[in-house]
């Protein structure tokens, strides 16, 4: 559709102005009755939204036409009450309206009726006007203008009004029935779509690696298709259960998106039923097809602890091999507990958690992420940051026997391997070497003492001093 088929249709524009207060017997209200707006949002793109306004009712039946609601919207959930007089509205009937006014909407309704073709003489500039009947509105506009079909009108189009059912902002019209006239004040509560919230974790590690500082934001989406000024906001940490929805409405709208950056302070935090509610301690704005951040907490000088970890797999207790791999990778862990005694004792919410450290020139780098999920106080959080450049190993199977069995559920094997650590750092450092034995295990002999941390489990603690190697040796029997 071509930019001058938009133009065609903009001249409709200040007629549209006129209609929208023309919807027959409707009492409209906009952001301008708005008195406070209340979002709590969920994790799962879902948020509860009380939105409270003072509104002129007469008595009797009023059709009550509340704009700027979410266009996510969930009709059904809607629920309207006189918060100043209880009991004193009977609500018919309700009627969502998202069919939104655009000039190819415009357009659209029109199909089958009259409008006003204007052209314009190119030499004197004169407007003649001409009945037209709109014949289609798919990929571009098809007019019947007396005996002759056109299409690619170089004019414009003048319609009459804008239908009833089509709005300028997504509009929720409640029939109802008002038992004393006034100015009454009103309650929507809904829920919707297009809101939702994460939360995203900064950690600085030390120079030693040895002490963390733990900042929390709040990233907020909002693609609802409003926007809520000056809201009261609360957050919900937690796996609510939730009817399955039908895919339309899960469908995210695509939107460009805008940061911004909300100062502290940090949000509070309680306990509600099996969940955490954080609430902001001021109003904030939640602008449309935006995302905001918002302070959640922050620790200083946490405990942290470092680990170099080896993780071996069962598969290779059951058969013969060689080498197992030559340079494996070390992967790099962090660990420390969320404790008040080591400056935590927070519930954190699930989310990402990315970690930097200081250079040599005191610049911070990016050292690697990974996710947490929701993680009550006094549990430990452990993060894999990567693998270990200076830190390598070797792993070959140096034997293997069948001991006995007929069948796949009581062969019997003994096999032997060989960890060779080697580390290139400056410093000493300590690798856990992780084994997942399968079956029905003992170790026959070992080059350093294990310890057997769960059933199918078994875990070397091995020194490796700086610029040097380590060799772990073992022989295990194995049932299956």
């Amino acid at each position: 559709m071509g930019k001058g088929f938009y133009l065609l249709l903009f001249v409709a524009m200040p007629l549209i102005q006129i209609s929208f207060a023309a919807h027959a017997g409707e009492i409209v209200s906009d952001l301008a009755d708005q008195q406070q707006v209340a979002v709590t949002i969920y994790n799962e793109n879902l948020a509860l939204v009380r939105d409270l306004r003072q509104v002129e009712l007469g008595q009797g039946s009023v059709a009550l036409a509340l704009r700027e609601v979410s266009a996510r919207i969930r009709p059904e959930t809607a629920l309207l009450r006189s918060v100043d007089k209880p009991g004193s509205l009977n609500i018919l009937e309700q009627n969502f309206d998202f069919d939104l006014l655009t000039p190819h909407k415009l357009l659209e309704k029109y199909v089958g009726k009259d409008v006003r073709l204007v052209r314009i003489h190119p030499q004197s500039g004169e407007e003649r006007y001409e009945s037209a009947r709109v014949l289609a509105a798919n990929d571009g506009v098809v007019l019947q203008v007396g005996d002759r079909i056109e299409t690619g009108i170089p004019g414009r189009l003048i319609y009459p009004d804008v239908p009833a059912n089509l709005r300028d902002r997504p509009t929720l019209v409640i029939d109802l029935e008002s038992l004393q006239a006034g100015q009454r004040q009103i309650e929507l509560s809904y829920l919707t779509g297009g809101l939702s919230w994460r939360a995203d974790y900064v950690v600085e590690l030390d120079a030693s690696d040895r002490l963390l500082d733990l900042s929390g934001w709040v990233t907020l989406t909002n693609r609802s298709g409003t926007s809520y000024r000056n809201a009261l906001l609360q957050l919900v940490a937690g796996d609510v259960n939730r009817v399955r929805e039908d895919v339309a409405l899960r469908r995210e709208m695509m939107a460009d998106t805008a940061m911004v950056m909300a100062a502290a302070p940090k949000m509070q935090q309680e306990s509600l039923f099996e969940y955490h509610l954080y609430t902001l301690p001021r109003p904030t704005t939640v602008a449309d097809n935006q995302t905001k951040q918002i302070a959640l907490l922050g620790a200083s000088a946490v405990a942290v602890s470092k680990e170099f970890r080896l993780q071996g797999s069962p598969h290779y207790y059951r058969s013969q091999y060689g080498d197992l791999g030559e340079k494996l990778k070390v992967g790099v862990f962090i660990e420390f507990a969320n404790r008040k005694q080591e400056g935590l004792g927070l519930p954190l919410p699930k989310g990402v958690v990315r970690v930097y450290k200081q250079d040599s020139q005191g610049r911070p780098q990016f050292i690697g992420e990974d996710s947490i999920d929701h993680t009550p106080e006094n549990e430990t959080i452990r993060l894999k940051l990567g693998d270990a450049f200076d830190v390598t190993a070797n792993r070959k199977q140096t034997d293997f026997r069948k001991l006995g069995g007929t069948s796949r559920y009581d062969y019997r094997f003994e096999s032997a391997y060989e960890v060779l650590i080697k580390n290139a750092k400056d410093e000493a450092i300590t690798v856990t070497v992780v084994e997942p034995v399968p079956g029905d295990w003992h170790m026959l002999s070992e080059s350093h003492p294990h310890r057997k941390v769960a059933a199918d489990t078994a875990l070397w603690k091995i020194e490796v001093p700086a610029k040097g190697e380590e060799r772990l040796t073992y022989r295990v029997e194995v049932e299956q």
